[in-house]
């Protein structure tokens, strides 16, 4: 297994950590939160790193193609789904529920062609406006978790949230679009 697989495992694992961080309350809540959002950018920080490597020393691989954005959206769904439920006690404010069942709903759809293609021993890797939707996303999320009140934090979030949903939506029209030959029945 190349760097780039192992980044993107160890992607995979800190979000369990972060899990496990955010929703067992061993520490108080701004420790939790500051504990949280350090895993959260150091396991978005690989996905980075692994998408560099992997081109920069052609360790482009079929596993990685599968592999990285399924990381991604594991790691965004656990950190949306955990905003939703401590959004009460964040400074930010609750991200809306229906924003992320937007997100999520794209993401389905676009794993379901990808399954669809993987079938006929396809991989589709990620497009560019999906890449620039998940660093919108990531840093969305990042700005919910900041621990810290300040009196424009809600607004930026919440703007910051229907970009993220604006940006998820067209990446997911286009997505669909480009790969529109997989669902034909020819």
């Amino acid at each position: 297994m190349n760097i780039a697989n192992k980044l993107t495992l160890m992607r995979v694992v800190l979000v369990f950590v972060f899990i496990g961080i955010i929703w067992i309350p061993i520490l108080p809540f701004e420790t939790t939160l500051w504990v949280a959002l350090v895993i959260f950018i150091a396991a978005s920080l690989t996905d980075f790193f692994d998408g560099y490597l992997a081109r920069k020393l052609n360790l482009v691989t079929n596993l990685g193609k599968f592999m990285d954005p399924l990381a991604d959206k594991m790691l965004v769904t656990a950190a949306m789904i955990a905003i939703i439920d401590k959004g009460p006690l964040l400074p930010a404010g609750i991200l809306p529920a229906w924003i992320v069942v937007m997100i999520l709903l794209r993401e389905f759809i676009v794993s379901g062609i990808r399954l669809v293609a993987a079938a006929e021993n396809k991989v589709i890797a990620a497009n560019n406006l999906g890449k620039i939707k998940t660093v919108i996303q990531i840093f969305m999320i990042i700005v919910y978790l900041i621990p810290i009140t300040f009196n424009f934090i809600q607004p930026i979030s919440l703007g910051l949230a229907y970009l993220a949903l604006f940006l998820t939506l067209l990446s997911g029209a286009e997505y669909v679009w480009q790969n529109r030959h997989v669902l034909k029945n020819d």
